[in-house]
């Protein structure tokens, strides 16, 4: 069951621009990316675009670790020097590679409404990082704990 968080924290997910994505290998040897991510209200999609990358995304070493571990987190905070205003999200979860098909194709146009840089990026054959949330903890703005 996926937790249902609330309208406020939703629309906090959606308006973040950069998500850290914490992956681990078989090893559980951690390893951690800044990714851009669009959130449809229950998962969340990123693209492995064509920024300078080696090979073709499949063997980035997210990607890797995703399946042969498919837990994964994502962070997403804030900071200024004002700390009444720190927060962050934690969303642990399960992670798929989509390479094709529906939800893959919806996952590019909800990046490319997001991104105004994907709009002119030849993405639609590029691997889709889905993250299913499974937990999703917030601490700041606003505070809250949500599991299924």
């Amino acid at each position: 069951m996926t937790p249902s968080p609330s309208s406020r924290l939703k629309q906090l997910i959606a308006q973040t621009r950069v998500a850290h994505l914490a992956t681990a290998d078989a090893n559980g040897i951690p390893h951690i990316v800044p990714i851009c991510f669009a959130y449809d209200g229950t998962c969340l999609y990123s693209v492995i675009d064509r920024k300078p990358k080696r090979g073709n995304g499949i063997n980035l070493k997210r990607v890797q670790n995703i399946l042969a571990n498919p837990r994964v987190s994502l962070l997403l905070d804030h900071y200024e020097e004002n700390w009444d205003r720190l927060w962050y999200v934690l969303i642990n979860g399960d992670a798929e590679i989509l390479q094709g098909g529906q939800e893959h194709n919806e996952a590019i146009t909800l990046l490319r409404q997001k991104y105004p840089q994907y709009r002119k990026m030849a993405i639609e054959d590029r691997p889709v990082i889905r993250v299913q949330p499974i937990r999703i903890v917030s601490w700041g703005d606003p505070p809250e704990v949500l599991t299924p």
